[in-house]
């Protein structure tokens, strides 16, 4: 008898098993989001030299690793990478990714009214919904420059608006440096755009080079960033504004508080945001970029 309770006992516990582990089995692991679905860009100058050598396999690539917009860093006689706009609106498309901007510059010699409509004209076709004005050459960073440059980027906005484009100005870090007494990104810049043709894409790495803190800038100009450059920095130095990449990290790899950055965005006035590297991961710049968006998306955006 206590051989048959023994058994029983066995067997009912061998049941109870079973029957856990069918029911683990009817319940699958959650699935991983999609990474598209994060909306993260990509500012394709962080990938020249491959889309030098082969765009479609480039922007095959980005797809795969799960990038979902965008900016784009050759425009050339009315064509992006060599394709004419819808040629590679279309390609971008169908790989499941959206042309969202393009940065075009603007010379500091200035622009004709109709070269301006027609650098508009061509970004409409692309699609895009910004386009910004990325560097100013050495020669032209001084005060008197900077205010005729900006009149004609208004001039340029007024334009990109009639065409449904937003123009923009994307920084470095000598827009933060002291000329004549005072610091142009606040004074000149910020102060003589027009905030409805012009918003300002700030680049969180360089800003941070030259000191600046991105959450007392949001608070104290609101609304006035609608898009965000993600570019991670290893190390914290002093202030400085001289353009030097040599500490440029994937994103999340370094010392730049992202999360907390992010808290105020809607302060800031975000509508998208994009990774950059500059130095295309220093000589890897597909496996730097899968870090960033590794920990863009299970990270920094969740």
């Amino acid at each position: 008898m206590q051989n048959r309770r023994d058994f029983l006992k066995i067997s009912a516990l061998g049941t109870l098993g079973m029957a856990a582990l069918g029911q683990l089995g009817c319940n699958p692991a959650p699935k991983t989001p999609d990474r598209k679905s994060f909306g993260v860009g990509l500012q394709l100058y962080s990938i020249r030299d491959a889309m030098d050598a082969d765009v479609k396999g480039t922007l095959q690539k980005l797809s795969e690793l799960g990038y979902k917009n965008l900016e784009l860093a050759n425009y050339k006689e009315g064509k992006f990478y060599g394709f004419s706009p819808v040629e590679f609106r279309k390609m971008v498309e169908d790989l499941g990714m959206n042309a969202l901007s393009s940065h075009t510059q603007v010379e500091a010699a200035g622009i004709t009214l109709e070269n301006a409509q027609k650098m508009a004209d061509d970004h409409a076709a692309l699609g895009v919904k910004y386009c910004v004005q990325p560097w100013i050459e050495e020669k032209d960073r001084n005060v008197e420059m900077y205010k005729k440059m900006i009149a004609d980027w208004n001039q340029v906005g007024k334009i990109m608006k009639g065409v449904g484009i937003q123009f923009g100005y994307h920084n470095h870090n000598f827009e933060f440096a002291t000329v004549d007494g005072i610091v142009p990104y606040y004074y000149i810049f910020l102060k003589e755009m027009d905030a409805d043709l012009i918003t300002m894409e700030i680049d969180f790495f360089w800003a941070s080079k030259a000191g600046q803190n991105l959450v007392e800038m949001f608070n104290k100009y609101p609304g006035r960033f609608q898009l965000f450059h993600f570019k991670d920095m290893f190390t914290k130095q002093e202030p400085f504004f001289d353009v030097i990449k040599d500490d440029i990290a994937p994103v999340g790899a370094g010392v730049i508080d992202f999360k907390g950055i992010m808290a105020s965005k809607e302060v800031a006035g975000m509508k998208h945001f994009f990774v950059e590297d500059d130095n295309q991961g220093n000589g890897k710049p597909f496996e730097a970029l899968e870090t960033s968006i590794s920990n863009l998306t299970t990270k920094i955006l969740v």
